[in-house]
């Protein structure tokens, strides 16, 4: 049926033979089948979601508007999904052909069994004698389309949907005692158990979505490891008397020497020194002895430059750490007495983080100091250990001289180690006797910054709104000033076409010459329409985008079922760990000939998809 049964269940208040509000009624119809009387309060059994009284299923053709799948919570026979602490409530069903009537509400739910891995059959038990075929897919067609009914003869069926979030809905209806028509016979009337059935077909179809799924992830994991081994080296040429004069030239070249030994160590391999070629290879390796002078020549000056380096590292450390001293000195100039009284509280707590920060701070680079300064005096006794006794000597009163000045730097941060340890137990003493703040204004503070975090998150998203808007209204103008500018061409292009008529009539042409015209001013406005789509489509903003377009393609290409925007945002971020989500999502809306949105699932299961339609857009040309 159309619109996922909805059609089908479209009743009209002539069919109903009761009130459904009258309490006497319902009592009577429940006594009838056996049943106690339930919501018997003069409440409306039935919603008016359910009965919809002389609905069209044709409507949502001639209005363009989705049909509306009835079984989806909240929109149709089943009622939104309650909280897990509230009980279900059913509600009566009718269809043209019987009424199912809910459950006792005091009962325990029906028992299922475990659901098989992509079950889409379901075993309907309990059916009345007299139920044939088609009431039983007048029935469970509101749940979705039903591609097989295999029914048996005592009173049980199987039925296999199409999707497996159709067997859920079927689920919801086990329990319900189904009455044919207004008939009291026992023959008419039934239980519904409705259960998950294990069925081959459903397994298989299973299986084969997981194996698609294994080769999807095999393909990509080995299209990562493509793209992550190394490129193979290049292929290295034979040895000629030709190769080996070009190999000669190239090993003299200080640029091309680490390519050019490669090759000379390759042939010498290969065995290709021979008597004939001896001359030529002994040349070449005396040309790569050459370069023995250059290579330590220039170890040299890397060494000098690493030893300025570090002088200059070890002079930028120590006036960093002198600066460091003189706001620790800051910090405990202004703990003393004379001006710590004139500091707030909150003041005081500030300046004393910032002290204990700068305290850590400067003893951290006070130790790498003095790290330095004994790596080079071990460097310097072990240049020294085979010098004569006078340089020993000096060495030694060096040494000396570092070890007394590392022992005063020592002893100076213990003294402000000291003097800092004191200015913390005075402020604990000062903190123990002020304690006035109540908890009371701690919830305040708290509150306050919470109202000033939301007031910063309403005027970010304020600002976006209004950007948005903004965009909005410059596409709306560009699109009003197009929609002139091709008014104004068609109007231009009907006078030419008027006065290329009367030309022709007057001149005696025939129909093929005006046709021609036709065709001609056609073409004229067709060219002018690609070349106003060209302006409005927006172009890439920078190679970056160009790039992540090509990802995102082939990305998708290779999953032709879609894929969320969270699972093409985790595959992006291994490759550029700064990209988010929303700029993912902005940049596949910007091009909707090529990515396309769509919705899977219902209610809770709801996603949306993401997919690869470039090539759809081609073949429509």
């Amino acid at each position: 049926a159309a619109a996922d049964g909805l059609g089908s269940i479209a009743i009209d208040t002539t069919q109903l033979n009761m009130s459904v509000t009258d309490p006497t009624a319902w009592a009577t119809a429940m006594n009838n089948l056996g049943m106690v009387p339930v919501g018997l309060a003069g409440q409306q059994l039935v919603t008016d979601s359910i009965c919809v009284p002389g609905f069209d299923p044709s409507l949502s053709m001639m209005t363009g508007i989705t049909p509306i799948n009835p079984m989806i919570p909240g929109m149709g026979l089943v009622p939104p999904p309650p909280p897990t602490d509230v009980p279900v409530v059913k509600e009566i069903i009718h269809c043209k052909s019987c009424t199912l009537f809910p459950p006792n509400p005091n009962l325990p739910p029906p028992s299922t069994r475990e659901r098989p891995p992509g079950c889409k059959t379901v075993f309907v038990g309990g059916l009345p004698e007299n139920a044939t075929e088609e009431i039983i897919q007048e029935v469970f067609e509101q749940c979705g389309d039903i591609t097989a009914i295999r029914k048996s003869k005592k009173n049980f069926c199987h039925i296999r949907f199409a999707e497996e979030f159709m067997v859920d809905k079927a689920i919801y209806l086990s329990g319900y005692r189904m009455r044919l028509g207004s008939s009291t016979d026992k023959k008419d009337s039934g239980r519904l158990h409705v259960d998950f059935a294990q069925a081959r077909d459903d397994f298989y179809e299973w299986e084969c979505k997981q194996r698609m799924l294994a080769r999807e992830e095999r393909h990509r994991r080995k299209m990562e490891e493509d793209r992550l081994r190394p490129p193979s080296p290049p292929a290295i040429m034979h040895y000629s008397e030709h190769e080996a004069a070009l190999l000669a030239e190239k090993l003299k070249d200080d640029s091309k020497f680490s390519e050019a030994i490669t090759v000379l160590l390759t042939w010498i391999e290969r065995g290709e020194v021979n008597r004939r070629s001896a001359n030529q290879f002994y040349s070449m390796v005396q040309s790569a002895n050459s370069h023995v002078r250059r290579l330590m020549n220039e170890k040299a000056a890397h060494e000098q430059e690493m030893e300025q380096a570090k002088e200059s590292f070890k002079n930028a450390l120590t006036g960093i750490l002198t600066q460091f001293e003189q706001i620790v000195a800051v910090f405990n100039a202004s703990t003393r007495q004379k001006a710590w009284d004139h500091f707030s509280k909150a003041q005081r707590k500030n300046i004393d983080i910032w002290r204990k920060h700068s305290e850590e701070l400067r003893n951290a680079h006070s130790e790498q100091l003095m790290g330095i300064r004994r790596e080079e005096e071990m460097e310097m006794s072990d240049d020294d250990s085979g010098d004569n006794p006078s340089k020993k000597l000096r060495a030694d009163d060096s040494a000396l001289a570092a070890q007394a000045y590392a022992l005063k730097e020592e002893n100076d941060s213990l003294r402000w180690q000291l003097d800092a340890y004191r200015n913390e137990v005075e402020l604990l003493k000062q903190e123990k006797g002020q304690l006035f703040r109540t908890e009371e204004s701690l919830t305040k503070d708290q509150q306050l910054q919470f109202l000033q975090q939301t007031m910063q998150g309403m005027q970010q998203q304020l600002l976006s709104i209004q950007e948005e808007l903004n965009n909005k209204k410059s596409e709306l103008e560009q699109a009003k000033e197009e929609q002139t500018h091709t008014q104004a061409m068609l109007k231009v292009l009907q006078e030419q076409l008027k006065s290329a008529k009367e030309l022709a009539e007057i001149n005696g042409h025939d129909e093929s010459q005006a046709n021609e015209i036709n065709v001609l001013t056609v073409a004229l406005v067709n060219q002018d329409r690609e070349k106003n789509s060209e302006k409005r489509s927006p172009g890439l903003k920078s190679e970056k985008e160009a790039l992540l377009i090509g990802i995102i393609s082939t990305f998708l290409h290779v999953h032709p079922f879609g894929a969320n925007i969270e699972y093409l945002w985790s595959y992006m971020q291994q490759l550029d760990s700064r990209i988010s989500a929303n700029e993912i999502e902005m940049l596949l809306m910007r091009l909707p000939r090529m990515f396309k949105q769509e919705f899977t699932g219902v209610g809770a299961t709801l996603e949306k998809r993401w997919k690869f339609c470039a090539f759809e857009g081609i073949k429509t040309i």
